[in-house]
């Protein structure tokens, strides 16, 4: 806990950035009681990762364990009260195949292969060693498996079967969550998975009839649900039959013999991916935040139909640019605050789950692995520090936490589409804002600030506001970046303080106050204290998925940020704006 402040220990200092130009503001109004548009509360392994499965070994290690991936998850873990959710699964998912034989740490070419495919549905082996490895991250990490529904052979079901088994009887210190079966089956016609006819309602068909088997075969007996399984995992349904409204129709909620196995709704998309999306990327587009509810509007109406059904709606594969980044955008802080940005807007419109994926030479990864691209060891890059932010965030609400959004209009020409607001709620009371400024400043530019103008009620006045950034020298930095004054060890991927400088400032008598944000920043404005000060509890298990809460128990987690650092308070109190 922070010392107690006094009059002596006080010393005012301005905010970063505070004496460049003050060129727009906008002034919002925060509700006190959560609204009805905030978000259901956040499950805290919310904000996770996709692992593509043939690069898993790179991700756990081999024969000898990855310690920085497994210390990074369990940061992560630390922070938010739950380890993220990893989703096991991607196009390699449906090469594979399951052989208790193979007892290396490390997938197998088949030289048998004899399967269909641009690439064969049986041309890469594991075995009992791919999960034991996997074992190896965080306890009670959520894992969402991909089986293989591509493998087509009269002996698919041994196929499949064995896998299952193999992922359930591997799974004993991660928790095996749910499986997926096929990975973006709207695409195979195109990478030869299937020929002919191949629609929704074909792959409806096939899909129920895996899980009729792996049900029957494999969870039955390790007295687990008939609903155990997310579809579709679907690249882009646009403009095809594998739309939810219309695998409902094909009866994809309807089951076999009285057993309903959907669990929740999966898709996938990318914010830009190369070969693909038909225009050129810079820095600057991806910052332009409007141009991603622009991308993700059709998405967005997917969501809305999957809730209607009564079922979750997650997003197991998403990141700014695939299939493997693109240096000098995605690796830098602009898309680490596009990161930031598209978790948040996620939650407020009703996606329970996302899944940042990650290859192991990916430059939209959260960090590499292994040494790449002429490092001499693994890395961080700045993604991870937007997954930090979004944990400290939701486990500062200890299982209650909801993020509302708030409208950003009429911030000027110069700052359309770079500012996003997001209020932040724990126990159904305003708790947090989140601020972005999403303008392009990069290293050696001049930067500016935006002002935001805040009321966040009379219930709020007079109170200590603890500011926490996630910020850079610049939009394009790839190194030095810190959230709430933290940086993370490129080979053991332990946190260090780098700023022991907190920033409090209190409202005036009537809750309002004023909080410039850096060009290519942002803040997290918290109610009270500072992030990361209190121990994170763990939520019960029924406060999920609804906005009635009940009692946490203690986790017993550490603080997220290192007890002793120096307070200074800066009075910055609204004048009647």
């Amino acid at each position: 806990m922070f010392p107690p402040l006094s009059a002596s220990a006080l010393a005012l200092l301005s905010l970063p950035g505070l004496q460049l130009a003050l060129a727009q503001s906008i002034s919002l109004s925060l509700p006190h009681d959560a609204p009805n548009e905030a978000s259901d509360y956040l499950d805290p392994s919310y904000a996770g990762f996709g692992i593509e499965p043939s690069n898993l070994f790179s991700f756990t290690g081999g024969d000898t364990p990855n310690q920085f991936s497994i210390q990074l998850l369990q940061n992560l873990a630390d922070y938010s009260g739950a380890p993220a959710h990893i989703r096991l699964g991607g196009n390699t998912q449906d090469y594979m195949v399951f052989e208790a034989e193979n007892t290396r740490y490390a997938w197998t070419s088949n030289k048998e292969s004899s399967a269909q495919g641009a690439i064969a549905a049986d041309s890469m082996i594991i075995g009992p060693n791919y999960f034991t490895a996997l074992d190896r991250f965080p306890t009670d990490t959520p894992v969402t498996f991909g089986l293989n529904m591509a493998y087509q052979d009269d002996d698919w079901e041994t196929h499949i079967t064995a896998l299952a088994q193999g992922a359930v009887d591997g799974m004993k210190n991660v928790k095996l969550y749910s499986f997926e079966i096929g990975n973006e089956p709207d695409l195979w016609l195109q990478n030869s998975f299937r020929s002919g006819e191949w629609t929704g309602k074909t792959y409806t068909e096939q899909f129920l009839d895996r899980c009729e088997v792996v049900y029957n075969n494999v969870l039955k007996a390790a007295g687990l649900p008939s609903s155990f399984f997310e579809a579709p995992a679907t690249a882009s349904t646009i403009g095809t039959t594998f739309e939810i409204e219309q695998l409902v129709d094909a009866g994809m909620m309807e089951g076999k013999d009285g057993n309903n196995f959907l669990s929740m709704w999966n898709q996938h998309d990318y914010y830009y991916f190369i070969g693909v999306t038909p225009t050129p990327l810079t820095l600057d587009d991806l910052m332009d935040l409007d141009s991603t509810n622009v991308q993700f509007k059709y998405w967005e109406d997917q969501v809305q139909i999957a809730l209607k059904t009564g079922l979750p709606y997650v997003l197991r594969e998403m990141s700014s640019v695939g299939p493997i980044g693109m240096p000098g955008v995605s690796d830098t802080l602009g898309a680490s605050l596009w990161t930031l940005n598209f978790f948040m807007y996620a939650a407020t419109i009703g996606i329970s789950s996302v899944q940042m994926h990650m290859t192991d030479n990916s430059n939209a990864s959260a960090w590499a692995p292994i040494p790449m691209y002429g490092h001499d060891t693994s890395f961080v890059r700045p993604q991870y520090y937007a997954h930090a932010a979004v944990a400290q965030i939701i486990g500062n609400g200890n299982g209650t936490t909801q993020i509302g959004p708030l409208s950003t209009n009429n911030v000027g020409s110069a700052y359309d589409g770079r500012i996003r607001a997001y209020s932040v709620y724990a126990n159904d009371e305003l708790q947090s804002v989140v601020l972005i400024n999403a303008k392009q400043a990069n290293e050696s530019s001049d930067k500016d600030s935006f002002t935001f103008d805040l009321d966040l009620g009379s219930e709020n006045a007079n109170e200590d506001v603890y500011l926490s950034y996630l910020t850079a020298d610049g939009a394009d930095s790839q190194t030095g970046v810190t959230w709430n004054g933290m940086s993370y060890d490129d080979i053991t991927g332990q946190s260090s303080i780098v700023d022991n400088v907190v920033i409090v400032t209190t409202t005036d008598d009537s809750g309002k106050m004023s909080i410039p944000v850096r060009d290519s920043q942002a803040i997290v404005a918290n109610i009270g204290w500072q992030l990361g000060v209190n121990p994170v509890l763990k939520p019960d298990p029924t406060q999920v998925r609804k906005k009635s809460a009940a009692s946490p128990s203690v986790r017993g987690a550490g603080c997220a940020v290192v007890v002793g650092v120096m307070i200074s308070v800066l009075a910055l109190v609204g004048s009647g704006w």
